[in-house]
């Protein structure tokens, strides 16, 4: 009986971890990973896990998520690029949900070897994959499809006193939105977002 239940919970955890695992996969800049969760396809549909605690700590970094957001923004619009100063800055996890956008991390850790360096990844409902960001980095996204849902998660709570931003088209980064200058939506206050050049990091 003792070596029937050891089967047993060898196998569930064979079934239930490494079947249904996520595929991590680096990028140039250290800490900033691309998350491909593994689909299940039936004729009703598919079924995925969008997130585990236990498999994300195990591969990607022991984190405490605290807070989801979501925003909808139509072909166009650009939000960021936004950060968190400490001892209110977040990580974050973020998706898309319906639609298309390229997601834009741009790393802010002054000791970083990649210091003002971003990288871009398009996020879609048909590709599922995820981006995470850890603390130290500002973030944005444009939308390239007709309409788009993001969803995110932080790890630390949103403080309207630390909020900051870099201006979305500095010439120092260089950011490729993959829109046309004349279609992009700006809220009134990325607009008037520093530039790289007089920004000091926190990090």
């Amino acid at each position: 009986m003792k070596l029937l239940s050891l089967l047993f919970r060898t196998f569930a955890k064979d079934f239930f971890i490494e079947k249904t695992h996520m595929q991590i996969i680096k990028t140039e800049i250290e800490g900033v990973f691309i998350i491909k969760p593994q689909l299940f396809k039936d004729g009703r549909g598919y079924f995925f896990e969008s997130f585990s605690q236990r498999e994300f700590e195990e591969k990607v970094s022991k984190i405490t998520f605290v807070q989801d957001n979501e925003s909808k923004s139509s072909y166009g619009v650009v939000r960021g690029l936004h950060f968190q100063r400490p001892p209110f800055a977040q990580s974050k996890l973020v998706r898309v949900i319906k639609g298309a956008v390229l997601d834009v991390a741009v790393d802010l850790r002054k000791n970083s070897p990649t210091y003002g360096k971003h990288i871009t990844v398009e996020l879609t409902e048909e590709n599922h994959l995820q981006l995470f960001i850890p603390q130290g980095f500002a973030h944005g996204f444009s939308v390239l499809s007709n309409e788009a849902i993001f969803q995110y998660k932080c790890d630390n709570f949103y403080n309207k006193e630390s909020e900051d931003s870099i201006l979305w088209n500095d010439k120092n980064l260089n950011i490729d939105w993959k829109i046309p200058e004349k279609k992009i939506i700006l809220s009134e206050k990325d607009k008037t977002s520093q530039t790289f050049d007089f920004f000091s990091s926190p990090f």
